[in-house]
């Protein structure tokens, strides 16, 4: 059985990726200005990253329509958060990360709490099959 809340929390997962890779990827420029972030030498080093950020979004959609059949997927999102936020606070921890990201880096946090409570009631993920 799939406890009630799991299916939920994967859709506001993958609607919060999915919205905010795609804001950033095309609208980062007067974003980090706003927020008095130096723009990169190059688009593609914010771009690159929020696309990236949209596909996990999309890996969210599908636990969503399936949490135990992709409990594989919910162990990528647990790494995906940890990398995120555990980069981003060890930087604000040490002063030199703009408050932008350290809102995201709470709200991954938030999420790798939830990723890792929802793959341990899941259980056990299904065998393999054979190709």
């Amino acid at each position: 059985m799939i406890p009630a809340w799991i299916r939920p929390l994967f859709v506001l997962a993958a609607l919060y990726d999915i919205v905010l890779g795609v804001v950033l990827g095309l609208a980062f420029k007067p974003i980090m200005n706003r927020f008095g972030i130096v723009l990169p030498n190059h688009d593609a080093y914010v771009q690159l990253p929020a696309a990236f950020v949209v596909v996990f979004g999309i890996g969210f959609g599908l636990v969503a329509a399936a949490p135990k059949a992709r409990r594989d997927l919910i162990l990528l999102g647990i790494l995906m958060k940890l990398a995120y936020s555990g980069v981003v606070l060890a930087h604000a921890a040490a002063g030199n990360m703009p408050v932008l990201w350290v809102w995201f880096a709470y709200a991954d946090l938030a999420f790798l709490v939830a990723f890792v409570a929802a793959w341990r009631a899941l259980g056990p993920g299904e065998a393999p099959r054979p190709a």
